[in-house]
């Protein structure tokens, strides 16, 4: 169900929604107003999915309004692409926008409140180099120095930015500066850069300019010129909050925006750096942006993870102020338990070897009868052919069976799915001394898998029809990392040490022919295996599907 349908009152309480309430109750708005505001440099990930949860929530509990910003402030790094894979993620994810608006819409109006800084007496141009300006910035225990520019005429101030704007300087000659304190506290608020000579040309606004606005000085006035009431964001931006609230004061008339922070997600065992997830996709460790073990919202779309999940696992983990690192199972329980719900139910060996069932007749040949989804009996039934060579799973046959083993060794009788009790009578090698065939006998009484005597067995296996069945590729994918924190390694690169060499096996396998008509995105429960889902890859002459997540975390009893 997306979010939008969900009745306001249904819709959980958190800190954020006590201060809007507050914020209501008090007359500071009479209306509601969120964003979501990415930087078009790369695709959104689940750490955003907790951003667009929270900002279309808030919208939803109160009948207000959310815009989609791209915040497109620094073109050598952004792309159409990225704003094209932004806009199909929240739309997949549930979540419709009011409007669709670029910082870049406001530059104009960013290079107003600029000058007016300045005819203010409180932006200057400083040409102080980056190194200088760090010496000059101070540390957390020590004061800043003022720059040898801060005092510059405010007519010298206009020329020199106006110079900049028509290309007279070197990029990196010169910047504007706000002249705010450099002796405060908070290192934020002393004298920030607000705009920077830059020779790029912008994906939306080509060559028109090369200075462009700073993050902390472009994000609150676009803020205040949307309208937006309420500026939700996550804690690290907590110490710029005076910062934004300087800007905002000194420059917009009437209601202003508020921000309000909460604590970001981190989930352990993945990378949702930009920049680290970028180096996997040119270094080839990963297929693109959108591959099954990225924990970008593409590459969890394409492994199979339904919107519905990741809207509950967001819901299940809460907003909060507190630092804190999410389970990687958490999300994984969340995405059984909607396909649990959802998936239709098909057989598939990925490991096959034959079983042979001596006394079938040859030439018998049955169609079996199952339901879809035992809750579901609005997916209705399939027909399943079966006859006297099957595959079954290389590991429900044991030469020694261990302790409490269940399926097939030589005496043990167990179920065939939907079919016959059959009893092991044997098996043959080849010539690597390899199981190649599992041969048994089965009991013609107990069609439908249950025993007129009422005699009981204690494993169920499933099975293909060796005659009439589809192959296809399967891609087992597992976790990306074999450590909880990669992020946390110093470097660019040294994350690459910690890779899981099992994050990807391929396989070839066996499943019913009623999948050959599969479409990229179909997603099914594999009997006894798992969850699946057609890759964008699959083809009717090729299927492929992709393991989304096996039926329990076995990771970390692997590890």
């Amino acid at each position: 169900m997306a979010l939008d349908e969900i009745k306001n009152e249904e819709i959980a309480s958190n800190f954020i929604h006590d201060f809007i309430d507050e914020d209501l109750e008090n007359g500071v708005y009479s209306r509601v107003q969120t964003r979501f505001p990415p930087e078009p440099n790369g695709y959104l990930h689940i750490g955003h999915a907790k951003a667009i949860c929270i900002n279309f929530g808030v919208k939803n509990k109160y009948n207000g309004i959310c815009n989609l910003r791209l915040d497109d402030t620094n073109p050598t790094k952004e792309d159409t692409e990225y704003v094209e894979a932004i806009e199909e993620d929240i739309k997949w994810l549930g979540f419709d926008y009011d409007n669709v608006y670029y910082a870049s819409d406001y530059f104009d109006f960013l290079y107003e409140c600029a000058i007016k800084l300045i005819k203010k007496g409180k932006a200057y141009v400083c040409e102080l180099t980056p190194e200088q300006m760090r010496e000059y910035r101070g540390t957390l225990t020590e004061p800043g120095k003022n720059s040898p520019y801060r005092d510059r005429p405010i007519e010298e101030n206009l020329d020199l930015f106006e110079r900049m704007t028509k290309g007279e300087f070197e990029a990196g000659s010169k910047v504007l500066r706000a002249k705010i304190d450099m002796a405060s506290p908070n290192l934020n608020m002393r004298d920030p850069i607000i705009y920077r000579i830059m020779y790029a040309t912008h994906h939306r606004t080509g060559d028109k300019w090369c200075v462009y606005p700073m993050y902390d000085f472009a994000h609150p006035l676009s803020d205040a010129c949307e309208k937006v009431t309420h500026s939700l964001c996550s804690l690290e931006f907590e110490n710029h909050r005076p910062l934004y609230n300087w800007f905002v004061d000194e420059l917009i008339e009437g209601e202003k925006p508020r921000q309000i922070e909460f604590a970001r997600m981190n989930l352990n065992y993945t990378l949702t750096s930009k920049r680290k997830c970028l180096k996997l996709v040119q270094d080839g460790i990963v297929d693109g942006w959108n591959d099954p073990r990225m924990a970008t919202i593409s590459g969890m779309r394409r492994r199979g993870y339904p919107a519905e999940a990741i809207r509950d696992f967001c819901e299940k983990i809460g907003v909060s102020k507190a630092y804190s690192v999410i389970d990687f199972a958490l999300l994984e329980s969340c995405v059984r338990d909607t396909l649990n719900r959802t998936a239709p139910r098909a057989m598939a060996v990925l490991d096959p070897i034959k079983l042979i069932i001596d006394n079938y007749p040859e030439d018998k040949f049955e169609m079996l009868e199952a339901e879809y989804h035992p809750d579901r009996p609005e997916l209705g039934k399939r027909t399943i052919p079966f006859g006297r060579e099957l595959y079954i799973e290389r590991d429900d046959f044991m030469i020694e069976p261990i302790k409490k083993y269940r399926r097939l060794f030589v005496g043990n009788e167990v179920r065939l799915y939907k079919a016959y009790f059959v009893t092991c009578t044997g098996y043959d090698l080849d010539e690597n001394g390899e199981v190649c065939a599992v041969h048994c006998t089965y009991d013609p009484e107990t069609f439908g898998g249950d025993a007129p005597d009422g005699r009981k067995v204690r494993g169920t296996i499933q099975w293909v029809y060796t005659k009439d069945c589809a192959e296809a590729e399967v891609r087992l994918y597992d976790r990306l990392f074999n450590v909880p924190n990669p992020s946390d390694e110093e470097g660019v690169s040294s994350f690459e040490d910690n890779l899981n060499p099992d994050s990807l096996v391929v396989k070839k396998a066996y499943i019913e022919k009623s999948l050959s008509g599969v479409k990229p995105g179909d997603t099914y429960q594999f009997m006894r295996t798992g969850y699946f889902c057609a890759d964008t890859d699959s083809t009717p002459e090729k299927i492929v599907f992709n393991r989304t997540v096996a039926l329990r975390d076995s990771f970390n009893t692997k590890k």
